[in-house]
């Protein structure tokens, strides 16, 4: 069985590898900010996954997952975000304090739990932030979203996920009713200013700034249209 922090470096170096942008390999260096270590010592845990069959070291490059590793780090993802979920729809908590409880009990709850917890939650798809949970044969499903700022003139769009998960950006979301789910649609963004407007669709326009639109993602499709009245 891997530790919590064979574990964590997988899951990581998963999230890493699949972010927008990314490139073949994740930079060691990133890697260690991210966790919270020296280079030197993820550099000698990389070379233990390494050892394992769990990821491909380059040296002074990077490194990525191996498809033993890949299925791990899924693994572990799949418990992070449905026990997230189940903190929110079963437990009540705040989206906003989850992510640190779930980065515990993701190491020690079972399969047979995680089974039980996944049939209680009717099999989801998504977990509170809109971020999509593998189910438990690794499998993800795929959305195409896009940023908030680029749904201007779609109409009615979805907010369908939040990439920012600090504490304090989630608690500006559910303070503004922008939470996954929530439907509006973009009446303007004016780049100079770096404002954009958005509509909710039971509620009155929002000014946010460029930056604060990019952390939001929308589902592509069109679900209304614009009112030109």
């Amino acid at each position: 069985m891997a530790t919590s922090t064979v574990e964590d470096y997988l899951k990581q170096i998963f999230l890493m590898e699949t972010a927008e942008g990314a490139g073949p390999l994740v930079p060691m260096g990133q890697l260690a900010q991210i966790l919270g270590v020296v280079p030197g010592t993820a550099t000698s845990m990389i070379k233990t996954l390494a050892e394992a069959g769990l990821v491909k070291y380059e040296p002074r490059t990077g490194v990525c997952l191996s498809p033993k590793g890949r299925k791990l780090a899924l693994h572990v993802l799949r418990r992070h975000r449905m026990v997230e979920l189940f903190l929110v729809k079963v437990l009540g908590m705040d989206w906003s304090e989850i992510h640190d409880e779930a980065e515990r009990l993701e190491h020690a709850i079972s399969d047979r739990v995680m089974e039980r917890i996944d049939e209680l939650l009717g099999r989801p798809t998504l977990d509170p932030h809109g971020d999509p949970i593998p189910d438990a044969e690794g499998k993800m499903g795929r959305r195409e979203l896009v940023p908030l700022v680029s749904a201007e003139g779609k109409g009615w769009v979805e907010v369908a996920r939040v990439k920012d998960q600090t504490e304090v950006f989630l608690r500006f979301v559910d303070r503004n009713g922008l939470k996954p789910g929530r439907r509006l649609q973009v009446v303007a963004v004016d780049a100079v200013a770096g404002v954009v407007t958005v509509e909710p669709e039971d509620g009155s326009p929002l000014s946010l700034g460029l930056e604060t639109a990019g952390r939001i993602e929308v589902e592509q499709r069109t679900v209304g249209v614009v009112d030109e009245g």
